[in-house]
């Protein structure tokens, strides 16, 4: 990893814009609503059309990015519904979406954005339980797969915590070393680890991604929540080295608590104080950085972000969500 005096940062949103009107990408249908349709192959044309409606909001979100200069973004993991469940199986949900997820793909490509997934928390590659192993495993292919048909290199794109605790730490830590060679080898290469809130805080993420090869991704407000016994600036350096096999820069989350009472749920923007000084004590340590921003007013919270930037010492503004710590 390049060292020096100065850092590119690139800040990213997540999955939603709050300024394009009704551009969600995670329409759904219940199961409810499913079960009612009589007729099943009606019901599966139901959920394709509300997958290629998720997939054209995409389109318009990248469209967007591309022409609002953001440069990093992650799609939301709910593009397609009921997808993995019994009622559906055997639904070949990529091929009426082809040509969508090729342009995504393109969108992408052309805009310079870095893109990836977060599987939501039923992934759980260290459970005491094989048949929830096996269904977190069917969980990552269906990311490996929807990326993979956007024309992008999954490697390094699926964000995953750790998972449960069953039996304590340790055990939990040694599950997931045990489980993880069992994947195939383009679903172990697609995966990034990120440490959690509750659980598995920075130090224990670190000794996971050091093990098997896996980088990874610190989420700077997971760690004020659930801190390790060493300070950050003994870990940093470990953790930047885990990226150094990727062709991707290293990344991290950022975020703020919403009050004191429930510090772990995200407050509506970035408070300065809460990321700031750590990009400013961690400068020296590589050239290049993308942040992605977990943050309720999601890309509202990157430009409010951009602007109070221009105002801080040490800090220059390159573009409209590209800074350079000096």
């Amino acid at each position: 990893m390049k060292k020096g005096g100065k850092v590119l940062v690139r800040f990213g949103y997540v999955a939603m814009s709050v300024n394009l009107v009704n551009a969600s990408p995670s329409k759904t249908m219940t199961l409810k609503q499913f079960e009612k349709i009589p007729d099943r192959d009606a019901a599966i044309r139901k959920l394709e059309r509300i997958a290629q409606q998720n997939l054209e909001n995409t389109i318009r979100l990248m469209k967007y990015n591309k022409g609002e200069r953001i440069f990093f973004y992650r799609f939301s993991s709910r593009l397609i519904p009921l997808v993995g469940h019994e009622l559906v199986e055997g639904w070949d949900y990529l091929t009426p979406l082809k040509e969508q997820l090729i342009e995504i793909g393109t969108l992408a490509k052309e805009g310079n954005i870095r893109v990836g997934f977060h599987p939501d928390h039923y992934t759980l590659l260290n459970s005491t339980k094989e048949n929830v192993f096996e269904q977190s495993v069917a969980i990552i292919k269906r990311h490996v797969e929807l990326i993979s048909k956007m024309g992008i290199n999954p490697r390094h794109r699926n964000v995953l915590h750790i998972g449960g605790k069953a039996g304590g730490k340790e055990k939990a830590l040694q599950r997931f070393i045990t489980n993880f060679p069992l994947m195939p080898e383009e679903l172990r290469y697609s995966i990034i680890l990120e440490n959690d809130d509750k659980t598995f805080n920075a130090k224990d993420t670190l000794f996971l991604a050091e093990k098997l090869g896996i980088p990874m991704v610190l989420d700077v407000h997971h760690e004020r929540c659930n801190p390790s016994e060493e300070p950050l600036s003994e870990l940093w350096p470990r953790i930047l080295k885990t990226w150094e096999a990727s062709y991707l820069p290293p990344k991290i989350h950022i975020s703020s608590s919403k009050d004191q009472k429930d510090i772990r749920a995200h407050a509506d923007y970035i408070k300065m104080e809460d990321f700031l000084p750590f990009l400013m004590e961690m400068k020296e340590t590589t050239s290049e950085l993308d942040v992605m921003i977990e943050a309720k007013q999601k890309d509202n919270a990157l430009f409010k972000l951009m602007k109070e930037l221009k105002n801080k010492p040490g800090v220059q503004v390159l573009d409209k969500s590209v800074i350079q710590i000096l």
